[in-house]
């Protein structure tokens, strides 16, 4: 199997989407977030370490059985799985309090084929920086949520303390060791119950204050990777404009040209022939002119392989409806859209889909092919090209997928290709739908 993916690299690993910056000065200490951050921290107390007891139990029976018929290479490979889990997690619930502005955690996939490409994938997963640190998050949040558990019962203890005199319990001793008697326990009850209570507020704001150090990148980090995302995606667009121009000269040398010479010889032709055989003549012109047309038709079609009008002035959906029409192979098109994204964007996903659509009638021998277009809950424009053809796409340079790469990658998208042997080929392509 061929798989191919470019860059920029795939969502999981970016600190931020693109044209996005996450927010380092957002408030933590707000009621709010405070109150939030304590009773989160107090569920995580309960749950946090049995998560972790779950954890611990699937590496213990991984390694224990590594060498049983490989079982064990399956269970820490699911422990791999588990441990994206809690840092998904993780970084929703700090994200959902604080609006950190995160991108969200994604699967890390390897561009490798076949059964190195599954474990590439699992290894790329099991260090993916950004899992580690929600783990990391997760796990001092578990510390913290224990310690908020017995501050929350030392609260309790000192209200307890408080109404002793009331009750008239008696043989009240602090830690069982010091008699309060009188009103030393209401004191004492006083003085846990603002300390606790203190240190409780101050749990909740410590919260806010690591997982800010630990999840979010600092403003010089986010910087750093928003230029070498520019550079990635202008060293895409130089590409691509590259591959382009490179089609244009061919097409245009390879076919109107060559025919624009036989019209200008046919003419030529007619035009000594005009006097002694005018009805050879008018036939040379008809030929010219029945080649004329032919090469409007090809100027035509460059021209909308070059700026498809349909899809400014009426939506991708009629765009792709159009292509679709013109395929030399049958399309079933899913189209939904509930509302129009930037005009870059569009416009990589159409001419992605054309270009798929092309080497699908070109090369693939195939009898029909998918195409499936939708909006994500993320924002971004996603696209599935596939057909079910013989399979077996390679990325060329100058050929049509490095063009559809290069395209993408200038519009700050991702692009996936499988093409095992024997089919189906499918492209996926995933841009921003504000790019």
């Amino acid at each position: 199997m061929t798989t191919a993916s470019v860059l920029p690299p795939p969502p999981s690993t970016l600190p931020a989407p693109p044209g996005a910056v996450s927010r380092p000065g957002v408030r933590i200490s707000t009621p709010g977030r405070v109150a939030g951050a304590i009773a989160q921290l107090a569920a995580l107390g309960v749950v946090g370490p049995a998560v972790f007891g779950a954890l611990f139990g699937l590496f213990g029976a991984g390694v224990g059985l590594l060498f049983a018929l490989l079982i064990g290479a399956v269970l820490l490979a699911g422990l791999v799985y588990a441990l994206f889990g809690v840092a998904w997690f993780e970084q929703a619930r700090l994200d959902g309090l604080y609006g950190f502005d995160l991108p969200a955690l994604r699967v890390r996939r390897s561009p490798k084929p076949g059964f190195v490409g599954v474990l590439h994938t699992i290894w790329l997963q099991a260090i993916d920086p950004r899992q580690w640190r929600a783990v990391a998050s997760f796990t001092v949040s578990t510390v913290l949520g224990l310690v908020t558990l017995m501050l929350i019962g030392s609260v309790s203890w000192g209200l307890v303390l408080l109404v002793d005199p009331l009750f008239g319990w008696g043989d009240t001793r602090l830690f069982g060791l010091v008699a309060l008697d009188g009103i030393g326990a209401p004191l004492v009850g006083a003085l846990i119950v603002v300390v606790a209570t203190g240190a409780v507020i101050g749990l909740g704001l410590l919260q806010g204050v690591l997982a800010r150090a630990i999840l979010v990148p600092s403003r010089e980090a986010q910087l750093e990777e928003q230029a070498r995302t520019s550079d990635t995606r202008r060293a895409g667009a130089v590409r691509a404009a590259e591959v382009e121009r490179t089609r244009i000269e061919r097409d245009l040398h390879d076919g109107v040209q060559p025919r624009l010479v036989s019209i200008g010889m046919t003419l030529g032709l007619a035009q000594t022939k005009i006097d002694d055989d005018p009805e050879a003549a008018k036939a040379l012109v008809a030929e010219a002119h029945a080649s004329t047309k032919s090469a409007i038709t090809e100027l035509r079609q460059l021209a909308r392989g070059i700026h498809a009008s349909v899809l400014e002035d009426r939506g991708l959906d009629a765009a792709l409806s159009a292509l679709a029409s013109r395929s030399h192979i049958p399309v079933t098109l899913d189209v939904r859209l509930p509302r129009r994204c930037s005009r870059p964007a569009e416009a990589a996903v159409y001419f992605s889909i054309a270009e798929a659509l092309t080497n699908a009638a070109k090369h693939s021998r195939a009898g029909s092919c998918r195409v499936d277009v939708r909006v994500r809950d993320d924002g971004s424009l996603w696209a599935r090209v596939e057909d079910d053809g013989l399979g077996g796409a390679r990325v060329v340079p100058g050929g049509g997928l490095d063009g559809i790469m290069n395209r993408v990658t200038a519009a700050g998208g991702t692009v996936r290709i499988d093409s095992p042997q024997g089919g189906p080929t499918s492209v996926e392509v995933t841009v921003p739908c504000a790019s």
